[in-house]
């Protein structure tokens, strides 16, 4: 336990004997009275605050306890002092909804301590019969007698603690209300002081304002049964029939405000107590309507319910068009008689009747049912209507119309209500002109308490009907009518995706499809089913592949419950009719569309996109082959082509799959586990590559494989003057490594020069043609191809080959004339790689045509295609212009390149614009960035080239800065530039510039010796995708080999571990995630095990900049093992520096233009269009 809580406890002496300074008291702060002698001291030596009481105790009475909190439970425990004591002692524990509370023993009305339910952040069972209560800032430890008892108190404070932790560690106001008045107050008695808050009809006290706002008190008092009595100057009485608490304020002026604050409550509970006392005299009122909680303090004034503080919170949910939440205490001006007699004339029990009449046992609420329990059940209850006893008028308009004006006239007005809340409009025509309405027929007929129900309800919103005729339908969904029964085999449910399940595994049973309710029966002779499925229940229905199971056709339902009930038949149109009957109960009519797919996976998922990332919203979801069908909210039906996403992936702890196409991202939430991984696997499934033809491989968005636009992109780059190329021959075993990584998934697989080799990937690249299922030219028409070849009529042959090429496919045609431009430019360099239009046609021929190379037909055909490219593919004169020019540019550098470093080999070089001192125009510098160079070559080449020379202690460094995250991070000097370079987002540059603050942790460093580091940090983890979360004050211990993560200095296993040298550590946070300080680091962390990479991201934010500084150098001072910065400064590895002494793979020279962002968008142009460089050359 910390200090804090050991000092915390106020005892009490009791009327048995005088409680001196206890070894073993606890921070227990109310006792029995007693007459004593009080100590000269308030404060003992154990920190426990002796609390002065005048006044007898009395037991309270009927009346008075009904004015009390409900209690869930209560009993005796066993309590562990503070000070961590081996000895226990007993005391009364008390929960309800708000605070968990104990006391001396079961006779006392005040509390020895309280602990407020909305910062319980765990409820633990530890060791024998005892278990703790934890929150942000302390832990409670309890034992039970039995371990039966035990377990009882953890599942009850767990249930009431659940869905209401308070996101912050800290809360302002402490009290459930919100403060009238507050502040110190002196108990008579002590030498210190009590914060004290007035809050409704309450008064909180707390040891200092710090318990106050982290929900750790002392005790409550009703001020019901108080009273104030001023006596002389600061001091004033507090009486109740309890005890009587002898108050001192700091001054006469703050004593009025107290005494008139404290009066003020008296006066608020007296007034608002008689409503709700008026309102419990009717029995079935003294109960939440929904819940069950006793003495239920709000009202839904239009629904006639009366409902507990929780439930109230989740009608508010609803909104005032469906549920008008008031409460029975404090909102006294809307307590007419009308409206107090209309809820004693109805009660809980008789508006049950109806809005409850058909509650299954499972879905019911108790009073320690969590809020999404509450949630979800309030919103069946009131705005679906789901558990409603219909009326027999109900879906006839005219009839309920006619009904409610008749019933208006009489006194029946739980039939008022029915009518209402099953469709009659209560604004509706009478027909006669001097009471037009049903309101002014009520009150023509002095029926007040109709009047009064129905002026409440005169702009509700009412529950969703399946209506016909003339009734307003604007906030309703039409649900279609089906009917569909038949025998089907069915395995048991279970809670998890099934293996292969065989024949024997099914059993036949009699199901049955009516009024949106899916029944399965031991036979078709039984009445009662075994079981049943609302459609509004079922979240998914999935189709299995033909075979999957023991049953040839089969399909899943997944229920929200998460249940998965697996259904099987060897009739292929009865299957076929089962899913489209149970899809159509399932589907609302706005997405009836999807009905009219062949899909593989149907049903609704929640999910979040545009700029509203706060929300979440309800689509429906169709999967069909490789393309999502979606129909979210407001729109049309919209299609999302999987195997051309930019990117897939699944975050935030595997409960977000996130979809990124052009221009668009789509977050899919997990709100069911079971449903929502059937639905990530069928969608990445869909999203890989499906198959060996073209049109089922993952494409980019100009519809080109991504493996054939991977590797000309690639060879484009690094081997366009590679002697040989594409007629050497790669390394087997490598090309066939890259066809299985480019066949898992292409999407996430790059080449690299450093790893992969020009003859590897041009071999990859033949193969993947060679071996491509019905061809490049599609098996219908390649023959036709071939014969065209041997037209001797050039423009009629040209004429047949733009015929032919308009026949291909789509995806086979952008193929093709992506292939073919690239090409050509590859023999434009046929002075230097000898791969001229000839022996490329001989190379790729036989590839592209799958013949076996003995006849030269198909490398006619593909001569006839390069020679003839820009008419047969329609490139205008400009646009071949701009090829030209690309290829003279390149021509051009690579002449540069040679004069400039004669010692060097063709290729293998970038250009890059690296920026000095800041991101201007003025401070652009372009440079070649060999392989080999260091980031102390890059500082000085751009020095050089500025004429600046570098001076002791300049410590110029290379930043890699990101400009979207708000960061950057100094290049060691060792450092290799070029890996660093390929890793850049589009938004991120280098720059060169002074380190000021390197001499202070080069000192710091030196003085300290041992880099390694401990210490508090405000950590907060990235792992929530859509930003959302706050900082916490987290231990972190930094050495030679990790750093690692706990919760507090106390803790003895971290939460975190990671390896030192695998972090990459930046300077700076960005600001939207709203940091506690300016001075904040940004970690992150990739790891690769096998083919998956694991990435996170977090944030550290330090107290000064001093503390920021030292945890950096600590960081660079083990990730360099100590050499942060050479003793002798740069200049050493300037005087070392040398050019390129060889070429660094067969990378070629890349000419990138102005600024880093035009740069980046020249690479990323080149990438989809091997021509666009050369395009816009000034």
């Amino acid at each position: 336990m910390n200090k804090s809580a050991i000092n915390m406890s106020l005892n009490v002496p009791s009327q048995e004997k005088v409680r001196k300074n206890s070894l073993y008291s606890d921070d227990e702060f109310l006792d029995e009275d007693e007459p004593v002698q009080w100590p000269d001291e308030g404060i003992n030596s154990q920190g426990s605050v002796y609390l002065p009481n005048t006044g007898s105790q009395a037991s309270p009475t009927k009346a008075e306890s009904s004015e009390l909190v409900a209690v869930i439970k209560s009993g005796w425990l066993e309590k562990n002092p503070p000070q961590g004591s081996i000895y226990y002692q007993k005391r009364w524990v008390k929960l309800d909804v708000d605070y968990l509370r104990y006391f001396n023993n079961e006779k006392d009305m005040y509390s020895k301590g309280l602990i407020s339910t909305a910062f319980i952040t765990n409820v633990t069972s530890v060791g024998e019969l005892k278990f703790e209560v934890a929150t942000n800032n302390r832990i409670f430890t309890f034992k039970a007698e039995s371990e039966a008892e035990r377990n009882e108190w953890v599942e009850v404070l767990q249930d009431c603690t659940r869905g209401r932790s308070l996101s912050s560690s800290t809360m302002n106001p402490g009290s459930p209300l919100t403060p009238n008045y507050q502040g110190f107050l002196e108990l008579k008695g002590l030498r210190s002081k009590l914060y004290t808050v007035v809050a409704s009809d309450k008064v909180f006290l707390y040891k200092n304002v710090e318990d106050y706002r982290i929900g750790i008190g002392i005790t409550s008092i009703e001020m019901n049964v108080g009273n104030i009595k001023d006596t002389d100057r600061r001091s004033f009485y507090l009486t109740t029939p309890y005890r009587t608490f002898s108050f001192l304020a700091e001054s006469e002026q703050l004593k009025e405000q107290w005494v008139d604050a404290m009066r003020s409550a008296i006066g608020e509970a007296l007034s608002n107590s008689e409503v709700a006392e008026r309102i419990w005299a009717e029995p079935s009122n003294s109960f939440c309507a929904d819940c069950g909680a006793p003495t239920p303090e709000w009202a839904a004034v239009n629904l006639c319910v009366v409902i507990c503080k929780r439930c109230a919170g989740e009608h508010r949910g609803l909104g005032p068009s469906i549920s008008k939440v008031r409460s029975l205490k404090m909102d006294r001006k809307i307590w007419t008689e009308e409206l107090i007699q209309l809820f004693l004339l109805l009660g809980n029990d008789r508006v049950n009747s109806f809005w409850a009449a058909n509650v299954p046992p499972s879905e019911a609420l108790t009073p320690s049912s969590c809020s999404e329990e509450r949630r979800r059940f309030i919103n069946n209850k009131y705005r679906q209507g789901k558990y409603r006893k219909y009326h027999p008028l109900y879906g006839n308009q005219t009839e309920l119309n006619n009904a409610l004006c008749l019933c208006v006239q009489c006194s029946d007005v739980l039939e008022t209500l029915r009518l209402i809340f099953c469709g009659a409009d209560v604004n509706c025509s009478t027909g006669m002109t001097s009471w037009p309405t049903p309101l002014s027929l009520a009150h023509e007929h002095s029926q007040t308490l109709q009047a009064e129900l129905i002026s409440h309800n005169l702009n509700t919103e009412l529950p969703r009907l399946d209506v016909c005729g003339d009734m307003e339908t604007k906030h309703y969904t039409l649900q279609h009518c089906v009917s569909h029964s038949g025998f089907l085999f069915k395995t048991g449910s279970m809670a998890r995706a099934p293996e292969r399940k065989a024949r024997e595994e099914f059993s036949r049973r009699w199901c049955t499809l009516n009024d949106g309710t899916f029944s399965y029966y031991e036979n078709d002779k039984n009445s009662n089913p075994n079981g049943a499925l609302k459609s509004s229940e079922i979240a998914c229905l999935a189709v299995d592949p033909p075979g999957k199971h023991g049953y040839d056709n089969t399909f899943e339902i997944y229920s929200e419950a998460e249940r998965l009930y697996l259904f099987g038949t060897d009739d292929p149109d009865s299957h076929k009719e089962w899913v489209k009957s149970i899809a159509k109960s399932l589907i609302p009519a706005s997405a009836e569309p999807l009905l009219r797919l062949s899909f593989d996976r149907i049903g609704r998922l929640k999910y979040k996109d545009g700029l509203n990332l706060q929300t979440s919203k309800v689509g429906w979801f169709a999967l069909v082959g490789s393309t999502l069908h979606i129909y979210l909210e407001q729109s049309q039906g919209e299609e999302i082509h999987l195997r051309k996403l930019n990117e897939l992936s699944i975050q935030q702890d595997n409960e977000v799959l996130v979809l990124v196409e052009k221009g668009r991202t789509l977050y899919i939430e997990g709100e069911r586990k079971l449903d929502f991984s059937g639905w990530c696997s069928a969608i990445q499934t869909a999203a890989g590559s499906g198959g060996a033809t073209l049109s089922q491989q993952q494409l980019t968005e100009t519809d080109i494989p991504i493996i054939v636009h991977s590797c000309i992109d690639y060879i484009t780059q690094c081997g366009l003057t590679s002697e040989g190329i594409y007629r050497k021959s790669g390394v087997n075993s490598r090309v066939a490594a890259l066809c299985d990584r480019f066949r898992h998934d292409a999407r996430s697989f790059r080449l690299k020069e450093a790893e992969h080799q020009v003859d590897d990937v041009s071999n990859t690249l033949k193969r993947f043609f060679r071996e491509l299922e019905e061809g490049l030219f599609t098996s219908e028409d390649a023959r036709i191809w071939l014969s065209t070849a041997g037209i001797e009529d050039e423009s009629r042959k040209i004429s047949q080959y733009m015929q032919l090429l308009n026949r291909l496919p789509r995806v086979n045609k952008a193929t093709l004339q992506a292939l073919i431009t690239h090409l050509y430019c590859v023999q434009r360099f046929s002075d230097k790689n000898q791969m001229n239009i000839h022996n490329l046609a001989i190379v790729f021929g036989p590839t592209l045509f799958q013949t076996d190379g003995k006849d030269y037909t198909a490398g006619r055909a593909v001569e006839d295609l390069i020679q003839h490219y820009t008419t047969i593919f329609e490139v205008g004169e400009q646009q071949l212009k701009k090829q030209l020019d690309e290829i003279h540019a390149i021509q051009l550098v690579r002449a540069t390149r040679s004069t400039k470093f004669p010692g060097t080999e063709p290729g293998g070089h970038f250009i890059c614009t690296v920026y000095l001192e800041e991101k201007k125009a003025d401070g652009e510098q372009h440079v070649q960035i060999p392989g080999s160079m260091t980031a102390a070559e890059l500082i000085f080449e751009v020095l050089d080239k500025r004429n600046i020379t570098a001076k002791d202690k300049d410590y110029w460094t290379c930043w890699e800065v990101s400009d979207k995250e708000e960061m950057e991070r100094p290049l060691h000097y060792q450092e290799r530039v070029l890996p660093i370079l390929h890793s850049l987002g589009t938004d991120s540059h280098l720059l060169i510039k002074k380190y000021h603050a390197m001499d202070a942790m080069i000192s710091y460093l030196a003085n300290k010796g041992d880099p390694s580091t401990h210490g508090l940090i405000k950590f907060r983890d990235e792992r929530n995708l859509l930003g959302l979360g706050t900082f916490h004050d987290r231990y972190f211990i930094l050495n030679s080999s990790s750093l690692r993560m706990y919760k507090d200095v106390r803790s003895n296993r971290p939460e975190r571990d990671w390896p030192v040298k695998s972090l990459k550590v930046y300077v700076g946070i960005k600001k939207k995630l709203r940091p506690p300080t300016c001075w904040g680091l940004t970690v992150i962390y990739e790891s690769k095990k096998q083919e998956k990479s694991d990435k996170q991201q977090w944030y550290l934010c330090h107290e000064t900049q001093t503390e920021m500084r030292e945890w950096y150098a600590s960081f660079l001072s083990i990730q360099s093992d100590g050499n942060v910065w050479p003793q002798n400064g740069l200049q050493l590895t300037r005087a070392s520096r040398v050019l390129p002494e060889s070429r660094h793979g067969n990378v070629s020279l890349i000419p990138l233009r102005g600024s880093e962002n035009e740069m980046r968008n020249s690479v990323a142009a080149f990438s989809q269009d091997p021509l666009a460089m050369c395009r816009d050359v000034r």
